[in-house]
């Protein structure tokens, strides 16, 4: 007998074409089949080095330079990538010397938003997508909406954005920054943004976009969304529960009205 034959198909196995998820293997007696196995073996590998692998920040800088923009390399309070996963608050406080830094660069006028690619939990989605995101939001930026330089983060938690942007004086800071990874995701990249970035700032007064990659949400649509939400936050002076996105994406370029905002 073919062993073709010993693979019972799921019923449902045309909608595989439709997602990454895991659904409709089918099955060979009561197991997996073993390329589902093998498939599934190796996107947990892929997951787990996304997790460790060190984000290259000369790359970062370069590719920002190549992109016109101006950066500079700070790092949190953990002291490797092993601290950085075993104590997150660490993650969420600047090193000293980045603080210093920082403190340092401080314009004398404030700039709109101050831009920060972060390795997060997937230096493999900061690398591969934060800079390419950047350049489709700064197309859709107003002329006179001024960006400060591109902070890049090492070994950083969400929340360090809050103490980025307060060092800066910036207006609002967004954090470009690799996402837990999935099994079928090792590269994907969340944005969150904050209005009046400053320490002590909750999940609750920032807004998200999740799962940016060509696989997910593309870059021309986040870009869409995050322009959206900045004009938003600078109109309504707040960010987090209180500003909506409920436009089309069509539409998300378009200065949102006050009655979108307070929805």
């Amino acid at each position: 007998m073919s062993t073709r034959n010993l693979v019972q198909l799921n019923p449902w196995a045309h909608l595989r074409a439709l997602t990454d998820a895991r659904i409709a293997l089918g099955r060979v007696g009561n197991s997996q089949t073993t390329d589902a196995v093998l498939a599934f073996g190796l996107a947990h590998a892929q997951a787990r080095d996304a997790v460790h692998q060190p984000l290259d920040s000369p790359a970062v800088a370069a590719a920002l330079a190549q992109a016109g923009f101006a950066s500079l390399v700070v790092h949190s309070a953990a002291v490797d990538r092993a601290q950085y996963l075993r104590r997150p608050d660490l993650g969420r406080r600047l090193s000293d010397a980045s603080r210093a830094s920082l403190a340092a660069a401080r314009p004398a006028k404030p700039f709109d938003t101050a831009f920060v690619i972060a390795d997060g939990l997937s230096a493999l989605a900061a690398q591969s997508h934060g800079v390419l995101l950047l350049r489709s939001v700064r197309e859709r930026l107003p002329a006179d909406w001024s960006i400060g330089p591109v902070v890049i983060a090492e070994q950083s938690r969400v929340a360090l954005g809050d103490e980025i942007g307060e060092l800066l004086g910036a207006r609002q800071v967004v954090m470009l920054i690799g996402e837990r990874p999935g099994l079928s995701s090792p590269d994907s990249l969340g944005i969150y943004l904050t209005h009046a970035p400053r320490v002590g700032r909750t999940d609750a007064e920032r807004n998200c976009i999740s799962n940016v990659r060509p696989a997910g949400l593309g870059y021309d649509q986040a870009a869409d969304k995050l322009v959206f939400l900045l004009k938003g936050a600078q109109a309504l002076g707040r960010s987090g529960i209180d500003l909506k996105d409920d436009t089309p994406v069509a539409n998300a370029i378009a200065a949102p009205t006050t009655a979108q905002l307070q929805k």
